[in-house]
């Protein structure tokens, strides 16, 4: 059991709630460690094919606890080893991150560090470590451009500002905004449809090199991985016209 962060199971889609709201649901150590082991016992659960990432009302979180900077269970002293936003970003598995409020600072790098986001439309975004004068060490410098452009990014770090959900939004920041009582069914719903194949895992991989890459070195990366494999065409087969079907009614049919 975990003190400060809930984990339930929907189907094949595990969700972990972060559950600190006295405190904001700022990340001390000790739910740090939890939700670093969370999420290595979700990549390593064969019956979970997907997660969800949210937190208790009203807000998603302060970031790093700063009132309590104890190191969690495991944690040690270097800001550079093992981190919830590190954790993330290792998972084989999709995970969706669900912001139902503010998203401050290293609560951002989190988000940042999930497969992607949906937002509630009280959700909203900082990053505040120049404020604080402090730099950050889980990744945002380098995620943040990626998400939202170099130019933007600079001045949400520079000058603390927040973002809201529809601004974030049109930046590409989040991938929906969605009525707060529906954010998490419809996360839910959106996780549903990942499909339990290795390919996903397989995809996200290649994502992930090709960030550092050229167009041309990710496209020869792409290449590189699908030689000599080989595909059962029965099952090739079935899978499309499954798809097929499953799509039918979303888009003209003479379009497949």
């Amino acid at each position: 059991m975990s003190e400060h962060l809930r984990i339930d199971d929907k189907d094949e889609v595990r969700v972990l709630t972060i559950d600190r709201p006295e405190s904001k649901n700022a990340l001390h150590g000790p739910l740090r460690s939890e939700l670093c082991a969370a999420v290595a016992e979700a990549d390593r659960d064969e019956g979970v094919r997907a997660v969800v990432l949210t937190a208790i009302d009203p807000v998603f979180s302060a970031g790093v606890d700063f009132k309590q900077l104890d190191r969690g269970p495991g944690e040690t002293g270097s800001p550079l080893d093992i981190t919830p936003a590190s954790a993330l970003r290792a998972m084989r598995k999709p995970v969706i991150c669900a912001v139902n409020g503010a998203c401050v600072s290293g609560a951002l790098e989190v988000a940042l560090s999930c497969s992607f986001i949906v937002g509630s439309e009280r959700a909203r975004f900082a990053d505040t470590h120049a404020l604080l004068g402090v730099v950050p060490t889980w990744g945002l410098t380098a995620l943040l451009p990626r998400a939202v452009g170099v130019r933007r990014a600079r001045q949400m770090s520079i000058t603390g500002e927040f973002v809201d959900a529809f601004e974030a939004l049109r930046l590409g920041l989040v991938n929906h905004v969605v009525p707060h009582e529906q954010l998490l069914s419809f996360t839910l719903g959106l996780a549903a449809r990942v499909p339990s194949h290795a390919a996903v895992g397989e995809m996200l991989g290649l994502y992930a090199r090709g960030e550092d890459m050229s167009v041309a070195g990710a496209l020869a990366a792409e290449t590189s991985h699908s030689l000599g494999r080989s595909y059962d065409l029965e099952a090739f087969t079935a899978a499309g016209s499954a798809t097929a079907a499953r799509m039918k009614g979303a888009v003209d049919d003479r379009s497949l």
